[in-house]
């Protein structure tokens, strides 16, 4: 009889710490202050094709993730040329993935600023500034329509343009496959295509969009082998002119890169050329390939 109590307790407890945690993590949603998605800059100030050449800079950078809390990234000075492809590792923790974040403006930057093709991304309007990049998540994003819809929302584009980017992403026979091809149904989150698959048609809608940035955040974490190496193929060739950024889940996925930056605490601890970096014995990113065998 005690014992159902104190289970009975226990249980009742537990739920209690739960609610009081939705509780308090919606009152601070509530005080959360909408984003400024006016800019600076007016239209006319922004060249239709920003950014055409896929220059990032980054000058001492410092984010968090609200201002009551710890930068997550702290005095950040990267460069990265038009073209390159850029890996970034670290553990968890590290801060590796607040720069997809500070990329799309979905963190404070209190200190420093990062300046694409020239212009400071602080003075765009948030909605150009987030249309005119690429990215893709760990958790693929489809939406309930077409097949034709998630490759290209804004209808801008041919069905040959999209049947070459199905193509790109090694998905042309599985589409050509579903009735109605283009027009075939995708669900709700993609649930009727596997999760590589998911991932796979956002390269391609990556693709379609022709952005000269590209940004992959851990996007080979939660897919197979053979989809991980298509996604790999892909970003050496079909977006060999693009500037890629990959924040690596798996490091052997950033061994081909140009540079590559391991983060620590929210600073860059490395910050050279993959070879040169495992050239290195005390190098912590040679460190983390040998785990990764």
């Amino acid at each position: 009889m005690v014992s159902n109590y104190l289970n009975w307790m226990v249980r009742n407890l537990a739920d209690m710490e739960i609610q009081l945690g939705a509780v308090k993590r919606i009152n601070g949603l509530l005080k959360t202050e909408a984003e400024n998605y006016e800019g600076l800059l007016s239209s006319s100030q922004i060249p239709q094709n920003w950014p055409d050449r896929g220059e990032i800079q980054i000058q001492n950078l410092s984010v968090r993730y609200d201002s009551n809390l710890k930068p997550v990234l702290k005095h950040v000075n990267a460069h990265i040329s038009p073209g390159q492809k850029i890996g970034i590792c670290g553990r968890t923790g590290s801060g590796k993935s607040s720069f997809s974040l500070a990329f799309f403006r979905m963190v404070d930057t209190f200190e420093g600023r990062i300046i694409i093709d020239g212009i400071d991304i602080a003075k765009l309007p948030l909605q150009t500034l987030r249309s005119r990049l690429s990215i893709i998540l760990q958790d693929p994003i489809l939406f309930s329509g077409t097949i034709r819809f998630n490759l290209d929302p804004e209808k801008k584009c041919t069905d040959s343009m999209l049947w070459e980017a199905l193509e790109i992403a090694q998905l042309k026979h599985v589409v050509k496959a579903l009735p109605g091809g283009l027009d075939a149904i995708v669900t709700e989150g993609g649930e009727n295509f596997s999760q590589g698959q998911r991932q796979l048609f956002c390269l391609a809608r990556a693709f379609v969009r022709k952005t000269s940035i590209f940004i992959m955040d851990e996007a080979t974490a939660s897919i197979d082998m053979a989809t991980e190496n298509i996604l790999q193929k892909v970003v050496m060739t079909a977006f060999a002119d693009r500037t890629v950024v990959t924040i690596a889940h798996r490091v052997h996925t950033i061994l081909n890169a140009d540079l590559v930056i391991v983060m620590k605490r929210g600073v860059i601890l490395e910050y050279d050329k993959p070879e040169v970096l495992l050239e290195q014995e005390d190098s912590v990113f040679a460190s983390f390939v040998q785990a990764d065998k």
